[in-house]
């Protein structure tokens, strides 16, 4: 005699009852399987949406003018030729004009970057003393302008 049930309706797994034509015999467990996706769908929405509601604080922030975010840092063009002579802003200088108009420069903006190009014989030394000045002026930030090199011949080709 079999104690289990079928789906297959099958007159010896019912204790030979026949259960006319088809024979298929309605179960009365739960299917979870839909149920489950249905949580899982829900579980992945509010995995996306979390962060969101937790930056969503609605605030009234103070209105300024002063350091917007699309402001453009400002720079000034140092540079310093074969011979170690030094141009500001394409203007010979001397050692001492140069520290004083970017003193005058640091006074107006202290975040004002050098862009600094200088030949490739110029000694180290000559650098170094230009950024001394620049540091001494109240000038942190220096940009070191440079040429970008030429692809070698043996170079692999990027791919697109």
């Amino acid at each position: 005699m079999s104690f289990g049930r079928t789906s297959l309706g099958s007159g010896a797994a019912t204790g030979g009852r026949a259960l006319g034509s088809g024979g298929q015999r309605p179960l009365s467990d739960i299917n979870v399987t839909p149920l489950v996706d249905v949580m899982l769908v829900l579980l992945v929405i509010f995995i996306i949406t979390a962060p969101l509601m937790a930056s969503s604080i609605k605030l009234d922030l103070p209105r300024t003018d002063a350091g917007q975010p699309n402001d453009t840092p400002a720079f000034i063009g140092l540079a310093v030729d074969p011979a170690g002579r030094v141009f500001l802003e394409d203007k010979p200088v001397t050692p001492e004009e140069l520290a004083a108009r970017l003193t005058q420069v640091a006074a107006r903006n202290k975040e004002t970057e050098i862009q600094l190009r200088a030949d490739t014989t110029v000694p180290y030394g000559k650098i170094v003393e230009l950024m001394g000045i620049a540091n001494k002026a109240g000038l942190a930030r220096i940009g070191f302008v440079t040429e970008a090199a030429p692809p070698r011949a043996d170079a692999p080709k990027p791919a697109n």
